[in-house]
């Protein structure tokens, strides 16, 4: 699909609470909201240290009068700004702890979210922010952005499909390497924060990691976990929250599954994978070559995908942007949220614009992971922790309010 054809004037302004100095994801994110043109950063609180945060917003050319010092006073000063120049969106690129509250105090003031994941640290915050969106009717989608691949919406058609047949076994992985040391005694930004609980929440590994594997599982194959056996393990000494976690599911129809996850596999690097087989087929995806998707016959022949050739469906052909040959990747795929987003906020606001949709797509539903999928999210993180200090099988099934 093309990028969106915005009308002269008519860029959506938002704004951003982190994504400050020493930050990763929040670059990525205002990288992503640009590729379009789209969307227009225009007012920010990018840290909880007010010079730090007058600092990036000064860097990314930001009005003075639009940096403010905490979320709080964004929230309360966009509020009061003038309906055509305040911010309709907010992207939310903290640490785990303060996406609830900061969602919160803008959603209460009628503004769109974008969060990053996990939605909440807790289930009982993820259901008040899916249900304060639906009764202030606002959009609130949730960056599980390795659904924005082509190939992953390609795997997502082929299984919903029928191509593979009855589904029978899902195993999805989610390797690193970068926590195999104690970074975080070191003084590591992004390991300090990820490995204490006061900020991080419950969980470390599969708070961050593990749950993008049980959304692409949720995602390309329509099942859901039904219950859990999860074994979550602090491998380097002195870390005081699990890195390594291995997860037995059970998904809807008995389908068996299988989710790993580990920031201590050592020498990986960002190693997301899965594999999903049934009784006339299966496909195996992997994230480090996101643009490839390999299918296996019964008999043992398989044959190789790639992104923006022929063979694929409507719906991956709608998140390619690049001719085939000219690599693409995690900013893109992050894009194309961002991307679903403005779209559905245009054709909800009558913002102007052009955005087709992918063949066979509903208008009706959001083409992005939301608040609902947050919420699920949550809630199988805190399953698999019950599990892990029952030493037992749960039950994880779960419907998010509306």
């Amino acid at each position: 699909m093309p990028a969106l054809e915005a009308r002269p004037g008519s860029m959506i302004p938002y704004g951003m609470v982190g994504g400050g100095p020493g930050a990763f994801i929040g670059p990525i994110h205002r990288m992503a909201a640009a590729l379009d043109g789209e969307l227009e950063l225009v007012a920010g609180a990018f840290s909880s240290d007010p010079a730090r945060s007058t600092e990036t917003g000064h860097a990314l050319g930001l009005a003075q009068d639009r940096v403010y010092e905490t979320f709080q006073a964004m929230a309360d000063g966009e509020a009061v700004v003038p309906p055509n120049e305040r911010i309709r969106l907010v992207s939310i690129v903290t640490p785990n702890h303060l996406h609830h509250p900061v969602a919160r105090a803008f959603l209460e003031r009628g503004i769109h979210v974008v969060c990053d994941k996990p939605l909440a640290t807790s289930v009982s915050d993820a259901e008040d922010l899916c249900r304060l969106a639906a009764d202030r009717d606002l959009l609130f989608a949730v960056t599980y952005n390795y659904t924005g691949y082509p190939m992953v919406e390609e795997a997502r058609e082929r299984v919903r499909s029928g191509e593979l047949g009855s589904l029978r076994k899902v195993v999805v992985e989610y390797s690193q390497g970068w926590l195999a040391t104690l970074l975080e005694a070191e003084g590591h930004k992004q390991a300090a924060w990820r490995g204490d609980p006061e900020r991080a929440g419950p969980s470390s590994a599969l708070g961050d990691i593990g749950s993008h594997a049980h959304n692409l599982v949720r995602y390309v194959t329509g099942l859901e976990v039904r219950s859990l056996f999860a074994d979550l393990g602090t491998v380097v000494v002195g870390r005081s929250m699990e890195d390594d976690a291995t997860v037995l599911l059970e998904l809807d129809g008995g389908v068996r599954g299988l989710l790993f996850c580990s920031q201590v596999a050592t020498g990986e690097r960002n190693n997301l994978r899965l594999r999903v087989y049934g009784s006339e087929g299966g496909l195996d995806w992997s994230q480090e070559e996101p643009g490839r998707l390999r299918l296996m016959a019964p008999d043992g022949s398989e044959r190789v995908l790639r992104r923006a050739a022929g063979a694929t469906s409507a719906r991956a052909a709608a998140r390619t942007r690049l001719p085939a040959g000219h690599p693409e990747g995690f900013v893109e795929a992050f894009g194309n949220i961002y991307r679903d987003v403005a779209r559905t906020l245009r054709t909800r606001e009558d913002l102007g614009g052009v955005a087709s949709l992918p063949d066979g797509a509903d208008p009706a539903i959001p083409t992005f992971p939301t608040v609902a999928d947050g919420a699920l999210g949550v809630h199988f993180v805190e399953r698999a922790l019950e599990s892990h200090r029952r030493r037992a099988w749960v039950d994880a099934a779960y419907t998010p309010p509306t």
